[in-house]
């Protein structure tokens, strides 16, 4: 598994424990080496799981060359990895592959348009990693939170103990997903021979404004949130609009996810201001 001390690894970690894994992260696995792939043939591993990647959206747009390097370059030499040791390879990508233009819920035969450097990079690592691995499966997720690291929930919790008034923007949809519960489904798929592209996230889709609103709600947190436009609060990198991931493959192959309201539910019940790293 790479990316094993980030947001998904950490869960991943603990859904897999009674698995053998070999955990792949900074600094001794560094996705820009040439040769990290040796690590992951030394292990010979029946599936890897690639969950590493550079995710800052923003800092990508400010350097995209690291996230190419990263995301698309470090995903091939995985990939070409995976495939030299017969395993199957999992890649997890992201919503921002598209555009945001469309009106209905994306499909994994849509084609990409990424309007991002970030965006950029995990397309091109998805193409990496069908092309160079046979057994590859592109699960693309969207809106992640969970316990270790920064999210949009934590954010949204720590400025409502801090300002009287929230602004969070309302003209962006997509699809919030607890890292927990994509970790649970990842398990499933393991041990599912499906391939290609698949679409995981929590059922359901909402805008930011709508999910701070019931962040707010559901933590018991007085403080109003004002609808914003995305022009109000300009950000280096371009977001899609609209960016709901349709998940009728998923439900095809007989897996489901829960709301994404019982999964903030559960997320919030956890007490994460005692586990956040």
């Amino acid at each position: 598994m790479t990316g094993a001390q980030g947001q998904l690894g950490t869960d991943l970690q603990q859904v897999l424990r009674g698995h053998q894994l070999t955990l792949l992260d900074l600094p001794t696995f560094d996705l820009t080496d040439r040769d990290c792939g040796r690590l992951i043939t030394d292990a010979a591993p029946d599936v890897v799981i690639h969950a590493g990647a550079h995710t800052d959206v923003d800092g990508a747009e400010h350097n995209p060359a690291l996230a190419m390097a990263i995301n698309a370059d470090g995903t091939e030499r995985v990939a070409r990895a995976a495939a030299q040791v017969g395993a199957r390879l999992i890649y997890i990508s992201t919503d921002y592959v598209f555009d945001g233009r469309g009106t209905r819920p994306y499909v994994e035969t849509d084609q990409p348009n990424p309007v991002s450097a970030y965006g950029a990079s995990k397309c091109a690592g998805e193409e990496r990693a069908l092309a160079c691995c046979e057994n590859t499966l592109v699960v693309r997720t969207a809106w992640l939170y969970g316990l270790r690291g920064k999210n949009f929930v934590k954010t949204m919790l720590q400025l409502a103990a801090e300002r009287p008034c929230l602004k969070v923007v309302a003209d962006q949809q997509g699809c919030p997903t607890f890292a927990e519960d994509l970790a649970c489904m990842i398990e499933k798929l393991v041990a599912h021979q499906v391939r290609g592209i698949l679409h995981v996230t929590n059922e359901g889709h909402c805008t930011w404004h709508e999910f701070a609103t019931e962040i707010m709600r559901r933590s018991g947190q007085k403080v109003p949130v004002e609808p914003i436009t995305t022009a109000d609060m300009p950000r280096p990198a371009k977001r899609p609009a609209y960016s709901v991931l349709s998940a009728e493959r998923l439900h095809h192959l007989g897996f489901r996810m829960p709301s994404w309201q019982d999964g903030l539910q559960r997320f919030l019940n956890t007490g994460i201001n005692s586990k956040s790293a």
